[in-house]
């Protein structure tokens, strides 16, 4: 009972600790989540011979690779298609009202260029507060160099301290076993491997699956030459954190895209085309090849979470969430199955615990009796 009232003490510690130091935790939490994220590659290049300095080394060689690559390439060309969004916008207002607006009034009665005002007169408003808003924002930033100053340090320490962490990761996670105490070494190490299936298979294999997932939708959509393809890409890539909706998001859009610009059936099957293609790929390769038969985050899950971190406590509460999301539901599946398990779910199992002992007495009394 005392060693229970430790780890509640040592929990509302760490709540305590996060809750106070907040914003000072950000690269540190970040800098785990990289260096988690990296370790299996980095263990990669030690099997090939390379020493863990040199294989930390080639790691962050991949990753700047991958930075300098979008940021050349895929960044400028997405703020290319976002401007060319927002130029083809009017157009779009003018299609709704003299093309779509009387066939509607025609089919319905209803008047749609009543609504067609209040939405553009919506969006001029909030685009002028964006506006003043982000005018405010980089005027605060102006009067107070030193906040700005403070985050920039933040975020330059980010890559130090997944270096760090990545390079002693191994003798971290020995060091951390040896303070567990003993009689708990067996069912803690269970519990972590758990957790690391839940946390390897969300982080890395779902990532892995949405980079996939934008590339297909994003290069099919190109090909065909649908305007905004790339952009149309990428963000169904991302949202398709949660199963299906990145799918559902994407597809609307094309086909509203599609339809715009091509007017044409055709294109609206070719627009299908990509998109089953990449439902086909993610139910027979990557889904398999990445994900395997771990148990990953419900989606419902990720999206409390995240909410219910950055509410609580901020954007590190943000980065915290998903590994705490995690550790809370293998922890539930373990009372689960111990409650299963035990007489108070099943008072059967306590009779069934005695019977063998019932029927050998009720044996020797048969062989007595004969």
């Amino acid at each position: 009972m005392r060693n229970s009232w430790w780890g509640v003490v040592l929990l509302i510690g760490l709540v305590g600790i996060v809750y106070l130091l907040d914003a000072m935790l950000m690269p540190f939490i970040a800098g785990m989540i990289l260096a988690y994220l990296a370790d299996p590659l980095a263990n990669k290049f030690q099997q090939w011979g390379m020493k863990r300095p040199l294989a930390v080394s080639s790691v962050f060689l991949v990753m700047l690779l991958m930075l300098v690559l979008c940021l050349l390439i895929f960044i400028p060309l997405i703020v290319q298609q976002i401007k060319q969004l927002g130029e083809a916008v009017p157009s779009v207002f003018d299609w709704v009202e003299n093309v779509l607006a009387p066939q509607v009034l025609e089919w319905t009665g209803y008047d749609l260029r009543t609504e067609l005002g209040n939405v553009q007169e919506t969006l001029a408003e909030n685009w002028r507060d964006a506006g003043g808003y982000l005018a405010q924002a980089l005027g605060q930033i102006g009067r107070s160099g030193m906040a700005f100053a403070t985050w920039a340090t933040y975020v330059a320490l980010i890559p130090v301290v997944t270096f760090y962490l990545l390079l002693d990761w191994n003798r971290l996670l020995a060091s951390i076993i040896d303070l567990i105490p003993r009689q708990w070494v067996d069912d803690t190490s269970r519990l972590a491997k758990r957790c690391d299936e839940v946390l390897s298979a969300f982080l890395r294999g779902q990532l892995l699956v949405m980079l996939c997932l934008g590339i297909i939708y994003a290069l099919g959509l190109t090909v065909m030459g649908l305007n905004f393809g790339l952009l149309i890409g990428v963000v169904s890539g991302l949202v398709s954190i949660v199963p299906f909706l990145g799918f559902i998001v994407g597809l609307g859009v094309a086909l509203i895209v599609a339809l715009f610009q091509f007017d044409t059936w055709w294109a609206l099957l070719g627009v299908l085309a990509v998109f089953s293609i990449g439902q086909v790929a993610e139910s027979v390769v990557l889904q398999p090849k990445l994900l395997g038969d771990k148990i990953g985050l419900h989606p419902v899950a990720v999206i409390f979470a995240v909410l219910a971190g950055g509410n609580l406590f901020g954007l590190t509460g943000v980065l915290l969430a998903l590994p705490a999301a995690a550790v809370i539901m293998v922890l539930l599946r373990e009372v689960k199955e111990r409650y299963q398990s035990s007489t108070l779910y099943d008072a059967e199992l306590s009779s069934l615990e005695h019977q063998p002992h019932h029927d050998g007495l009720d044996r020797h009394d048969e062989g007595e009796s004969s």
